[in-house]
């Protein structure tokens, strides 16, 4: 009965206008705010109770994974905002409404008091994951971390397989083969801030990476005498970021004047690129119904008015969107049309770069970039 239910609202959603699909997202979400409210509400007075020792539980936590049936995950969060409702009620009302999220909930309750909690629940509301930890790195600021340099465990080798028969002529007897099992996956690299203004970065690099940072800190002696990784890092990451600015969004202090353009041209000045850059922030400049995109990563320069139709390569009409902003904007510009564009301007730039000389005496390879094919 649950099946076929759940199987024809599905379908029913199909036939839903594009408005009431997204209304109906939220009235959803805002349920299941108020469904997860209750349960934490519920669990309060279930533990207070010790009622899971009557359903052969041992723990809340036994009784929300094996009678519940909720995840591990999904378990240790309610308990933990559970606790924390029985101390400060209010946790509920913040659950409720979305103002804070069972992430945030985990974070701060060890550091919730009756004195702070109105100030700290009312700073983490709507925040990041990111932002909550920065939270609760002031309210326990730690110590920093030593400066440390260790080699990982090597690949565990697995025992020795058995030796060939003697009849093998092609083997010799005394020959054995090992078989290497990987390192367990792990996260390439944290950061977890640790105080005000103070973060702890961990990672793992290769051999070369490590023979790379061990000559620096030879050839810094001079100016870093303690060769103090911080330092290095701090300087070879503003040189990254120097170079890497100035190939992104031309940053330079000593910007050239810049040359009119041929008619039709679509390169982008750079001082189009910096003064771009520099008004949008360095982050989308997609403004939708509920606000502007934040995302600051896989950024693009996109034509308001598009090229195809002869917008200008001008700062009044580019701005910054993200990869997936620009393909929507283009979509909703260009309709149907938009495969057809993509693939002719495809098939020009092959004809194009095909029919030159240099490309025919390396035709035989078929290498041809498509960098700037759209």
């Amino acid at each position: 009965m649950v099946e076929r239910r759940m199987t024809n609202i599905f379908e029913s959603f199909s036939t839903l206008s594009n408005p009431e699909l997204l209304a109906a997202v939220e009235r959803a979400a805002s349920c299941e705010r108020i469904s997860t409210a209750e349960l934490v509400a519920l669990l309060v007075h279930v533990d207070r109770r010790r009622l899971y020792l009557s359903q052969g539980c041992s723990s809340l936590f036994t009784y929300c994974t094996q009678v519940l049936h909720l995840s591990e995950h999904a378990a240790y969060g309610r308990i933990e905002a559970a606790r924390a409702a029985r101390r400060l009620p209010a946790v509920l009302n913040l659950l409720a409404d979305g103002s804070v999220n069972m992430t945030t909930i985990t974070l701060l309750a060890p550091h919730l008091t009756p004195e702070n909690h109105e100030l700290v629940l009312g700073e983490a509301r709507y925040r990041s994951k990111r932002d909550v930890e920065h939270i609760v790195a002031r309210l326990r600021p730690q110590a920093d971390t030593p400066n440390a340099v260790r080699k990982l465990p090597a690949a565990y080798a697995g025992p020795p397989a058995e030796p060939q028969r003697a009849n093998d002529q092609n083997v010799r007897l005394d020959s054995v083969a090992t078989v290497t099992t990987p390192l367990p996956q792990r996260a390439t690299s944290v950061v977890t801030p640790t105080a005000p203004e103070r973060y702890k970065v961990q990672l793992t690099v290769s051999r070369e990476t490590y023979d790379k940072l061990r000559r620096l800190q030879d050839l810094l002696r001079h100016s870093i005498p303690t060769g103090d990784l911080t330092a290095i890092v701090d300087r070879a990451l503003t040189l990254l970021l120097a170079d890497v600015e100035k190939a992104r969004h031309s940053k330079t202090e000593r910007p050239r004047t810049t040359r009119p353009l041929p008619s039709g041209s679509r390169h982008l000045p750079a001082a189009v690129r910096r003064e771009v850059w520099k008004r949008d922030g360095g982050q989308c400049a997609f403004v939708g119904a509920n606000g502007r995109c934040s995302e600051r990563g896989f950024l693009e320069f996109h034509h308001v008015e598009p090229y195809a139709v002869g917008g200008p390569p001008s700062a009044d009409n580019i701005q910054l969107r993200c990869r997936a902003h620009n393909l929507y904007e283009a979509e909703v510009y260009f309709g149907e049309r938009l495969p057809l564009l993509v693939r002719e301007k495809r098939v020009a730039y092959e004809l194009a770069n095909f029919s030159s000389p240099k490309c025919c005496r390396a035709r035989s390879g078929v290498r041809v970039s498509r960098s700037a094919a759209f």
